[in-house]
């Protein structure tokens, strides 16, 4: 079903405007994919066609799932999140990989990117911005998150209750995604870190997303390409044809 829609959505990009063309032969330079809280590789980029359109202009995609999600380990305890970054590390493919992150998956790569610059080729976040920078205001969102993951508390913010439904996936555990939004220890996104990433960097955001603006985030990187997508949320951001085309087209603009 998710692949006829993509085709669909495929097609009438073409009518609308020729797309150019791109190469075909493989890449050998992966592509590794992270997903957003409360989901999954599975559902974020294989549902949504990516990992088809990768395979497709002759790359090898690398969906991972976050510590807490999906396929990976879930643990509950809120201190076994502090190394959530390094777990994740630790399984990438040697040699340098072109990445893409959705929400959490994007902040998780800023961070490793900015850790290790040399093993990045490339870099492409999503859903990610102002939120990155904490703020007084964002101090207590983790804990009003874990609790309405766990239904502690009943809440009208639609977006508690979308990650809330998110959590009731089969393949994941809210016990285990409320422990993640409680660590206390996650590494800060500051400019500082940011500037040492040496990697090009495309950040793609929709104008209606929480996440927003992109412009402190922009401001931050060297080397860096912003494309907004209008009328578009965080969460409609990853089945968005517009983020899949930009990022499409970043890839095969790659030395």
């Amino acid at each position: 079903m998710a692949g006829h829609g993509l085709r669909h959505i495929r097609s009438t990009c073409r009518r609308r405007s020729e797309p150019k063309a791109r190469a075909t032969p493989l890449n050998s330079v992966p592509v590794l994919l992270v997903h957003g809280f409360a989901t999954s590789s599975a559902r974020t980029w294989g549902d949504n066609g990516w990992l088809d359109l990768l395979s497709d202009i002759g790359r090898a995609p690398l969906p991972m799932d976050l510590l807490g999600h999906g396929s990976a380990d879930k643990p509950t305890d809120p201190a076994a999140y502090d190394e959530l970054e390094a777990e994740l590390f630790s399984r990438f493919p040697e040699g340098q990989v072109d990445a893409i992150g959705f929400s959490l998956g994007a902040r998780t790569l800023l961070v490793l990117a900015a850790r290790h610059p040399e093993r990045f080729r490339s870099l492409i976040v999503a859903g990610v911005g102002q939120n990155l920078f904490p703020t007084e205001r964002s101090s207590g969102s983790g804990e009003t998150i874990a609790a309405a993951i766990e239904g502690a508390t009943a809440t009208d913010d639609p977006t508690l209750r979308y990650f809330a439904t998110l959590a009731e996936a089969p393949d994941q555990d809210p016990a285990a995604l409320a422990a993640l939004m409680r660590r206390t220890n996650a590494p800060p996104v500051t400019t500082e870190s940011l500037s040492a990433i040496t990697c090009p960097v495309l950040v793609v955001i929709g104008d209606k997303d929480f996440a927003g603006p992109a412009e402190p985030l922009v401001a931050a990187l060297a080397d860096v390409r912003l494309v907004t997508l209008r009328n578009v949320d965080h969460f409609a951001t990853p089945k968005d044809f517009g983020f899949i085309e930009a990022s499409l087209d970043f890839l095969a603009d790659l030395p």
